[in-house]
């Protein structure tokens, strides 16, 4: 029976875990996306560690030293929901405690440089090609990211073309083709 006197800390212990943080760059593209500078993620299958560490992996996986905790969240979001299902639940633990124990019981409290050494040797194994493969799509497929790598936007939408596609600051200019970018440019 639903109790109205459940409270939020009640609440949250009994679900499966929290991942919480504050966007560090107060001023960037994705503070400007988010309603507040704190953000939290329940977790209804892995515990709040567990978040921690696949979000831990997944930044060494894909470093990008300026990139909120917040979109490599997504990624942990990803994984919790399918680790509802009792195989892809135990890949994960097993992943991780294998992760702990070879860094002497705590990966986290390890300095980058460590934490790679020890994780590199699990490149291919089903574990880390899991994260990865998630990875690859609940990372870089989302507002958050896009706000963060300055994506104007698909390729099917209507504006592209004509509304920056050219704007990444972090790519090199290419050069120009003979007809121009845009279908409307003149040879010339």
């Amino acid at each position: 029976m639903h109790s109205p006197n459940l409270s939020r800390r009640v609440f949250l212990k009994a679900s499966g875990g929290v991942l919480a943080g504050t966007l560090a760059f107060a001023s960037g593209p994705i503070a400007l996306l988010a309603p507040s500078r704190s953000w939290a993620l329940s977790l209804e299958s892995l515990s709040s560690r567990q978040g921690e560490m696949l979000l831990g992996i997944t930044r060494q996986i894909f470093p990008h030293p300026d990139l909120e905790d917040a979109v490599y969240a997504m990624v942990v979001k990803s994984l919790d929901r399918k680790a509802a299902g009792a195989s892809m639940h135990a890949l994960l633990k097993e992943g991780i405690d294998a992760l702990d124990a070879s860094a002497g019981g705590d990966w986290l409290a390890l300095d980058e440089t460590a934490r790679l050494e020890h994780l590199a040797p699990m490149v291919g194994t089903p574990f880390f090609e899991t994260i990865r493969g998630d990875a690859v799509v609940s990372l870089y497929d989302n507002p958050l990211a896009y706000a963060h790598f300055g994506y104007g936007g698909a390729e099917g939408d209507g504006g592209y073309l004509s509304k920056g596609f050219n704007d990444l600051t972090w790519l090199p200019e290419p050069p120009k083709p003979q007809g121009g970018y845009l279908p409307y440019e003149s040879v010339g």
